[in-house]
């Protein structure tokens, strides 16, 4: 059953009528939309699909053997040809084609642990491991439904916690500040198409996250919408409506996204699409950020990215999409 992938037609078809009928369910949506999965929650097969989102898991840790210590060799590439997808997302925002376009790249990773063991080993809200194919440990919510309310906490400002005054460093970085700003407008506006009343309750708060190479902190803030009665028809509807997510393409997003297409070398995936549940009453899910997927050789890559703005600098971004290559262990 886990290995069945459906189109996003069909995904949200099966979310519709399963929400209707207050059916538990799994999904995975690709960045594209195209390759997706919508499982009822008692046929999932743990030895095939494990997640844990938010203490909410179909597994419990029965591993009998320790984990090594964590073996973790990055081979980012050179900055040379970061800087060539750079420019091109530069030469677009000096068009006026975008005020924020999040590009990403695929880090080749070398470690002596498993996907099944990183999913066992990493510290994150949200956690799903796919056989064979990819693991995410994610910290950032997407959206979050229960009792007609829509809930979205875009993510986007990162910085070394152990910096003097870190804190006041992010929260008064003007490329930062712009960055998040736009984001929040942009999931505010998302949210619109969907909801009624929304509203920013929280801006710019700052949460601290632990990684093997050390704490890093993140902005977000928390956007409210007010759903009609009958939302649990439409949670198909109404997630496809806001993908993909604004916090990962960048605004305004459609343009943003044939930007995307166009500087990125490589094909997302699952990266950067969005996981998550409905448990019959209530929806839960989160962006698929923090990403390690297995390639057919056998081998490892990282997807991690940044939002690049008219006040980005290219060698201050590129070590930013190194730094995120991590493992959130502690």
């Amino acid at each position: 059953m886990t290995n069945q992938y459906i189109d996003g037609r069909e995904a949200m078809r099966r979310m519709d009528e399963w929400g209707a009928q207050k059916k538990p369910f799994l999904f995975l949506i690709d960045f594209e939309g195209t390759e997706c999965q919508v499982l009822p929650l008692d046929e999932i097969d743990p030895e095939e699909l494990r997640y844990d989102f938010r203490g909410v898991t179909n597994w419990t840790e029965q591993e009998d053997d320790p984990l090594p210590p964590l073996e973790w060799t990055p081979k980012p590439e050179a900055y040379e040809t970061y800087r060539k997808s750079f420019d091109c997302v530069f030469e677009q925002l000096h068009a006026g084609n975008s005020f924020l376009t999040n590009l990403t790249v695929a880090t080749p990773v070398r470690t002596n642990w498993t996907l099944r063991q990183i999913f066992r080993a990493a510290r994150a809200p949200y956690r799903l491991w796919l056989k064979d194919r990819f693991v995410v440990f994610s910290p950032e919510i997407f959206v979050q439904i229960e009792g007609g309310i829509i809930r979205s906490f875009p993510m986007k400002g990162t910085l070394d916690a152990r910096l003097p005054n870190a804190r006041e460093l992010l929260r008064n970085d003007p490329k930062e500040r712009a960055e998040h700003a736009t984001i929040t407008d942009l999931i505010r506006n998302d949210l619109s198409r969907v909801a009624e009343q929304v509203t920013v309750e929280r801006y710019a708060y700052i949460d601290e996250i632990t990684t093997h190479r050390g704490p890093l902190l993140q902005m977000s803030s928390e956007i409210v919408g007010t759903l009609t009665p009958e939302y649990r028809d439409r949670l198909g509807s109404m997630l496809f409506e806001l993908l993909p997510a604004g916090s990962i393409t960048g605004a305004p997003k459609k343009k943003t996204v044939e930007i995307i297409r166009t500087a990125e070398h490589y094909e997302r995936g699952f990266y950067t699409g969005v996981m998550g549940i409905f448990d019959g009453e209530r929806l839960d899910s989160a962006v698929m950020i923090r990403f390690v997927e297995q390639m057919p050789d056998g081998s490892f890559c990282y997807k991690s990215g940044g939002g690049i703005t008219f006040q980005s600098e290219p060698d201050k971004e590129y070590q930013e999409v190194i730094q995120k290559i991590y493992v959130p262990i502690h």
